[in-house]
């Protein structure tokens, strides 16, 4: 029988890996998104979309389906599902990896504030000053933390419209990464931006924004990423997790 491999994602590194996974015979492989996207770019093999109702709720579904491995590939701020898939995996002793993309970290001539939260995040956009134009590149799930400030223009962009409360001077730019450099120029220029708000999403699909800011003397203000699971190897790349899977089931897995 193959090899029942659970992806948990919706990541750029989750569909990647599922690819990669893919073109294995011995290997099957289910890849679980949110469903928080309303078109998500669907990887190859099985997929499931939807919540699994909780790590007990995950366990059941770990037992009924026969998974043999699951891969944590899920966004550095998806904390709950990564807190999760440890339970789960810990209940029904299925082996567990975390695939996380490395941090960003500034370089010379960066202008960053980090925070702790989004909340943070917005008392950081305040205090810079009345008027500030701002892009607001955390996604759209959180900007009930911005609904407040209304002696600011934010620029939101997201693959998604968000849904209310949202700040009260707010232009949504619909968009889905990867970004180019001279795209996200554009972008800061276009929109005459000041400030940038980010989270610490890690990798370079995303990245560009940050090395725009850099040129363009805006200060970025930098949301830390959340505790994560102890106890739980993990694989910066791909290639590491792939190459973890071959180790449990013999196949030839690269990329």
């Amino acid at each position: 029988m193959p090899v029942h491999v659970l992806v948990l994602g919706g990541t750029t590194e989750a569909r990647r890996l599922a690819e990669v996974l893919h073109t294995h015979p011995d290997l099957r492989v289910t890849s679980s998104l949110a469903g928080r996207v309303a078109a998500p770019r669907l990887p190859p093999g099985e997929v499931r979309i939807g919540g699994f109702g909780g790590a007990d709720g995950m366990a059941r579904w770990l037992r009924e389906h026969a998974v043999d491995a699951v891969i944590d590939a899920t966004h550095p701020f998806a904390e709950r599902i990564s807190f999760n898939a440890a339970g789960a995996a810990a209940t029904t002793h299925v082996p567990l990896l975390a695939l996380r993309r490395p941090g960003w970290v500034p370089g010379e001539g960066d202008d960053w504030r980090q925070v702790d939260s989004l909340a943070e995040a917005a008392r950081a956009v305040q205090e810079a000053g009345t008027g500030r134009r701002a892009f607001l590149t955390t996604g759209r799930m959180g900007l009930a933390s911005f609904a407040h400030i209304d002696d600011a223009h934010f620029l939101v962009r997201s693959v998604d419209a968000p849904e209310p409360p949202c700040p009260p001077h707010m232009e949504l730019l619909l968009d889905r990464g990867p970004f180019t450099l001279a795209g996200e120029r554009d972008v800061l220029a276009r929109h005459r931006i000041d400030i940038l708000v980010t989270k610490d999403s890690g990798g370079a699909a995303t990245a560009p924004k940050l090395t725009a800011a850099r040129e363009a003397g805006v200060p970025v203000v930098v949301v830390r990423r959340p505790p994560t699971p102890g106890g739980v190897p993990e694989a910066a790349t791909v290639a590491e997790a792939a190459a973890w899977i071959q180790a449990r089931s013999g196949a030839t897995a690269s990329g």
